[in-house]
Order: C-alpha cells, then sequence, then structure tokens
C-alpha cells in the first residue's frame, strides 16, 4: 500500500472537514422564487411604508441583510425591498434581487431634491433619462484655470472649478466590449404606461398635519441625476440644473438604472421634491416635507402599477 505524505493527509483532512459558512451559502445560492415579479425600491424606510402596507398576502426572506417582500399590488407579482442610501448600495442590492428573484421591470419610488427652479415642493418628476452628475475628473490647476486629464471619450460637459464631469464606463450582458455612457434611459413603454396612468391623478397637497402651500403637480420627462452626495448648495444645484438640464437630484436612481441597463432590465423611477437641493430659503427642509414628498411618490408609483399590463 503507499505512503501517503503528511502534506497530501493535511489537505484531505481540510477538504473533508471544511463547510461553507451560512452567509456563503446565502451569497452563492440560486432564484428564491420563480414567479415573474415587479421590483419596487425606495432608498430607506419612509420612502417603502406606504408602498409595503399595498402589499396583498405580504412574506418576507432576507438575503445578505437585506428584506425582501414578496406579494401582489393590484394582483401583479411584486417584489419590494430598500437598496439603501447612495449610489454603490443602490447598484449592489439591485443587481442582489436580479439575481435572486425573477424581475420583469424595475420601479424606484422616493424624494430627491429638486433642481427645476420651476418646480415646487412635492412636486413629482418622472424622468426619461438619468445620469450620474459625479462621475468626473478633479482636475489639477493651470495658472488661473484648471486642465483635466484628456481621456473620456463621452459627451464634452461644461465643468464646475476643478470638477469635469464625464460618461461611465459600463458593461451590458451580450456586448463583447464595455461602452462609456452618460445617459441611462427610462423605459419608453413604461413612460407610455406613466403617462395614461396619472394624467388625471390629483396629488395630496396636506399629509399628516403639514399643507403645502399649493397642490403639487406630476412631470413626465426631462432628466434626472445621482450622485453620493446630499445636494444643499445653491451654486452647484444651479450648474447641474443648467449643463444636465435636470429636473431631480438624489443619490442612486441612476445607479439602479444603470443596472437595469446592463441586465437589459425595463426601468423607470418616479421622485417627489422633498427640498431644493440647496436653494431653499433657510435650513433644508428635507425632513419637514420627507412624509408628504414620499406619500405622493408612493401615490404616482401605485396608480402606475395598477395601470401597468400583467408580467
Amino acid at each position: 500500500m503507499p505512503r501517503l505524505s503528511p502534506a497530501l493527509i493535511t489537505a484531505a483532512l481540510a477538504l473533508a472537514l471544511w463547510h461553507p459558512s451560512p452567509a456563503l451559502a446565502a451569497r452563492t445560492s440560486g432564484r428564491l422564487d420563480t414567479t415573474l415579479r415587479i421590483a419596487v425600491i425606495s432608498a430607506f424606510e419612509p420612502e417603502m411604508v406606504e408602498l409595503r402596507a399595498a402589499v396583498v398576502h405580504p412574506r418576507t426572506v432576507s438575503v445578505n441583510g437585506v428584506s425582501f417582500t414578496l406579494g401582489t399590488i393590484d394582483a401583479k407579482p411584486v417584489v419590494l425591498f430598500e437598496s439603501g442610501m447612495s449610489l454603490v448600495n443602490a447598484a449592489m442590492n439591485t443587481q442582489l434581487a436580479l439575481d435572486r428573484f425573477r424581475v420583469a421591470r424595475i420601479v424606484f419610488s422616493g424624494v430627491a431634491g429638486g433642481a427645476d427652479p420651476d418646480l415646487k415642493l412635492g412636486d413629482v418628476v418622472v424622468p426619461e433619462r438619468w445620469a450620474q452628475y459625479l462621475e468626473a475628473s478633479f482636475a489639477r490647476a493651470d495658472g488661473p484655470g484648471f486642465i483635466a486629464p484628456n481621456f473620456d471619450e463621452g459627451p464634452k460637459l461644461a465643468s464646475y472649478g476643478m470638477i469635469f464631469p464625464h460618461a461611465v464606463e459600463v458593461r451590458r450582458a451580450g456586448d463583447t466590449r464595455p461602452e462609456r455612457k452618460l445617459w441611462f434611459a427610462a423605459d419608453p413603454a413604461m413612460l407610455a404606461t406613466a403617462r395614461t396612468a396619472l394624467a388625471g391623478l390629483i396629488l395630496d397637497r396636506c399629509f399628516g398635519d403639514l399643507c403645502l402651500t399649493s397642490t403639487p403637480k406630476i412631470k413626465i420627462g426631462g432628466a434626472g441625476v445621482s450622485g453620493t452626495v446630499f445636494m444643499d448648495n445653491a451654486a452647484f444645484r444651479g450648474y447641474v440644473a443648467k449643463t444636465f438640464e435636470a429636473e431631480a437630484i438624489d443619490m442612486e436612481t441612476a445607479g439602479v438604472a444603470q443596472v437595469a441597463y446592463a441586465n437589459h432590465v425595463p426601468f423607470l423611477g418616479f421622485r417627489a421634491l422633498s427640498d431644493l437641493a440647496g436653494a431653499d430659503p433657510g435650513p433644508n427642509p428635507v425632513f419637514r416635507y420627507l412624509g408628504v414628498a414620499a406619500h405622493n411618490a408612493t401615490k404616482t408609483v401605485l396608480a402606475f402599477i395598477k395601470a401597468s399590463p400583467g408580467v
């Protein structure tokens, strides 16, 4: 009988005794559900509470600390979850949902800062495209100005001091090479449904003990932008509004839109204005208007889901 070396015996014992941890097993498992669903995402709990209350026969599963609520809204199968705030959390957990569930469409619902000076607190915007406005080079000083590295092949945008925004590199299923892309488009069919579903919808001026000065309106179309900062600066808000022709500024939606694009999944974002991104008189009012804004965002999303075709 051949003798086994001590090293080979040690390796064999290690292989026999090794078991994946429960956390690793959860990360490497496959689909958790076979039903084709609409994914409805919000960044954090205040944006999600009314949506979750609308789910019929809810059940919850958890993956990587993220709770997913399964059920139906208006007889359409849905999966609801909070992405967490910021682009990285939003992108990471949207991909997690696509990997674990069968997702037909993605809807994002939440609040945002207003960029368009024609919009008011409580208004809901449904942009047709999204960009990351802080995907940028921070340029070196060159005399009285700045000179940026010349490696971006995307559209040339106006700079803000040393900040030179540019497109992001993205890889997409089925493509052989990455592309540089500034704008991620909302799904045209979902936009069309939104135009029909929201045409006669009246948003609420009051929520709880707070009333807005006027009844909010809905704007479908235009642009939204996302970045990894909470925007509360009037000058930079003005620059973003002009450079990107933006209606709203938030911290998540463009990341979700990029993941949807990479996976060929239709996407649409709904954002209600809880502040004016630094143009508000006095201190930022986001926490004062968060409730009414989240409520009106939810109202538009529920109307959209009701009008949506089955999945």
